[in-house]
C-alpha cells in the first residue's frame, strides 16, 4: 500500500515529467507547472527526475501513510505538518506508517507545492506517462484531481536513503507582485509592426483571474494591434507560447494547453523562466525581456547541469 487521501485540497493531481509525442493527436504533455520544484523534489528522494509525484495548488491535501517512505516537499510553503508537527521543506524526510501528512493554504509567495515519494507512485502509464490531463480525463487517478478516499500505492518505498543527512536544499524563492520573463520572439512576430513589438517589451501586463494549468491570460492597458486580424493557419503550441488573439490581450500557454491554435504567437517564454510564472498569482505584474534562442538554450543547459550536479552530490 501507500497513501490514502483524507482531504484532497483545492486541486491536487498526480504529475510526472509529461506525456510527450502525442501533440500531433491532440494530446498535450501535461506534467508539472513548476518543473524546477518538481525536479528538486525527486532528486531529494533519489528518484529519476521524471518520476511521478503530487502537485498541489493554493491549498494542500491531507494524506495518511500506510507504509513507511521517504518524501520531499518543494515549491510554495503550505505549512506542511506530520501529525500536526511542522515538517521541513526541501529536505528528505522519513514518514512512518500511520502518520498523517497535512498541508494548509499557501503561506507567503508561490502557489504550487510538490511532494515526491522515494521509489515513485504506483500509477498506470497512459501513453507513456502518469501525468493527469484533466481536460482529456487522462492519466493520474481516473484522469481527475484527487478526491477523498483515493488510495495510491508505492512502487518501491524506502525507509532510508544514502547520504540522508545531506539531502537538503535552501528553499527556492518566488516572485512577489512583479516578475520578469525572458522571451524568444516569434514565430509569428511578422503579424505585428515594429512599433507593436516594441510596445510589447516596453510596457508590462497584469495576470488576470483566468489563470490555470491551461494558460495565463494577461491584461494590458493598451492592447496589442495586429497588422491583420490576428488569425493564422493553425499550428503547434509549446509550453510558454504567447498567443495574441484579436482582442490584443496576450495568453501564455501552459502545461495543459491545447496542442494547436490559430492565434498569432508573438513569442515564447524561455523554459527556465516558466517556473516563476507557474508560482505567480492573479494581480501580479509581468514584464518581458527579449533574448535570443542561443541565450535561451545556454540557460537551459546550465539549469540541467545544476540538476545533474545535485544528483551526483546526493549519490543518486
Amino acid at each position: 500500500m501507500g497513501i490514502v487521501v483524507e482531504n484532497p485540497g483545492v486541486q491536487t493531481t498526480v504529475q510526472d515529467e509529461g506525456r510527450f509525442g502525442y501533440q500531433q493527436f491532440g494530446v498535450s504533455p501535461a506534467g508539472p507547472m513548476d518543473t524546477q520544484s518538481f525536479y528538486l523534489a525527486n532528486i531529494l528522494v533519489g528518484n529519476k527526475r521524471s518520476e511521478g509525484g503530487l502537485e498541489m495548488t493554493f491549498s494542500g491535501a491531507t494524506i495518511r501513510f500506510e507504509k513507511d517512505n521517504v518524501i520531499a516537499i518543494t515549491g510554495a510553503d503550505m505549512s506542511p505538518t506530520i501529525n500536526k508537527e511542522p515538517v521541513p521543506m526541501y529536505q528528505a524526510v522519513l514518514i512512518h506508517a500511520g502518520d498523517t501528512l497535512s498541508f494548509g493554504f499557501v503561506n507567503g509567495s508561490g502557489c504550487r507545492t510538490y511532494v515526491a515519494f522515494a521509489g515513485g507512485l504506483d500509477i498506470p502509464l497512459v501513453m507513456g506517462s502518469k501525468s493527469t490531463l484533466m481536460r482529456n480525463k487522462l492519466g493520474g487517478v481516473h484522469g481527475r484531481k484527487l478526491e477523498k478516499g483515493d488510495v495510491i500505492g508505492f512502487l518501491d518505498p524506502k525507509s532510508e536513503l544514502a547520504n540522508m543527512e545531506i539531502r537538503k536544499l535552501v528553499p527556492e524563492t518566488f516572485p512577489k507582485k512583479e516578475l520578469t520573463l525572458r522571451v524568444v520572439i516569434g514565430p509569428q512576430d511578422g503579424e505585428f509592426s515594429e512599433r507593436e513589438l516594441r510596445k510589447f517589451f516596453w510596457y508590462g501586463a497584469e495576470i488576470t483571474n483566468e489563470f490555470d494549468r491551461m494558460g495565463c491570460r494577461l491584461k494590458r492597458d493598451e492592447p496589442l494591434k495586429h497588422k491583420g486580424d490576428g488569425n493564422i493557419i493553425t499550428d503547434g503550441i509549446a509550453f510558454g507560447s504567447i498567443q495574441v488573439p484579436s482582442n490584443g490581450q496576450p495568453i501564455i500557454m501552459l502545461a495543459d494547453r491545447q496542442s494547436t491554435g490559430g492565434y498569432a504567437k508573438i513569442g515564447t517564454v524561455i523554459s527556465v523562466d516558466l517556473p516563476k510564472l507557474a508560482q505567480s498569482v492573479p494581480g501580479y505584474r509581468v514584464r518581458f525581456i527579449r533574448v535570443s534562442i542561443d541565450v535561451a538554450q545556454k540557460l537551459y543547459i546550465r539549469r540541467r547541469r545544476q540538476l545533474e550536479a545535485l544528483e551526483q552530490r546526493f549519490g543518486n
